[in-house]
């Protein structure tokens, strides 16, 4: 069992019955997190991601506790397959009621010998890929009578980050989009927010984000169980690091009833992560 299945879930069962989802990047990590809460709740869900070793174990995870859940190859960065692809859960499943757009790709490198190929990839898998998934999300949206749309951005762009320029411009853009279409579909009650999680040390973040060893970065995802408690400490208000259940109840709540009067909003999920590095 994942930590975030551990976690009892606060929404009531069934809160989701009926609803499809759609996640990308939904094999791990954060992404298999929001996933099983939402099939938890009732949702059938589709998970997304280009490696199929990730979709066949996530996939066997959902469905062995008996939840509704598919699969399905994607590259958010090819517009035309999204397309496809999203025009044939609609057409499976009967409608699209959320969408997250979780798919990223993050590393470290020096801004300065950034490599045209590294930037583009970056760039393309996190901003593009959420702007050409809400794209395709959004006839079937509209034509249902509304929907919802949650994609993940990050802090670090609130104060700058050395050697993450490629993610950092990205997830502004997406913070900028966000903004943008929730007031464009509106009217379609398409309600589109974004999270920005802090700190959870996924296998994926620690590989990704772990910085070289002549960067002069410290590595604030050591795999030293006391530099971790440390760094929970004295770096995080709320003293512990974050897990992908905390970025999954934002998402429930925002597919929820309880987010029918919400859009265009970036919620910072991050035990107060960023303000207290601000201040330092």
């Amino acid at each position: 069992m994942s930590d975030s299945a551990a976690m009892a879930s606060v929404f009531r069962s069934g809160l989701l019955d009926g609803q499809v989802a759609l996640v990308t990047g939904g094999g791990t990590g954060i992404g298999f997190g929001i996933a099983e809460l939402l099939a938890e709740l009732g949702a059938h869900v589709v998970i997304a991601s280009r490696k199929p070793a990730h979709l066949e174990a996530a996939l066997a995870a959902l469905t062995s506790r008996g939840h509704k859940a598919s699969a399905v190859s994607l590259d958010v960065r090819d517009p035309e397959r999204v397309t496809a692809v999203v025009r044939e859960i609609a057409t499976q499943y009967g409608r699209i009621d959320l969408l997250v757009n979780n798919a990223a790709g993050n590393f470290y490198a020096p801004s300065a010998t950034l490599s045209p190929n590294a930037w583009r990839s970056v760039v393309e898998i996190d901003l593009f890929g959420t702007f050409y998934c809400s794209q395709a999300v959004y006839p079937i949206m509209a034509a249902q009578g509304g929907g919802r749309i949650v994609s993940t951005s990050m802090t670090l762009h609130y104060r700058g980050w050395p050697m993450m320029a490629h993610a950092t411009a990205a997830k502004a853009g997406v913070d900028a989009l966000t903004r943008t279409l929730s007031v464009e579909w509106a009217p379609q009650r398409i309600r589109v927010n974004a999270i920005a999680p802090g700190p959870i040390p996924t296998e994926g973040v620690r590989k990704a984000f772990m910085p070289p060893a002549d960067s002069g970065i410290p590595d604030r995802f050591a795999a030293a169980e006391d530099r971790m408690a440390e760094y929970a400490r004295t770096g995080i208000p709320l003293g512990r690091w974050g897990a992908p259940r905390d970025i999954a109840n934002m998402v429930a709540f925002l597919a929820s009833p309880a987010g029918d009067w919400i859009t265009g909003a970036i919620f910072v999920v991050d035990g107060g992560e960023w303000l207290a590095k601000a201040t330092t």
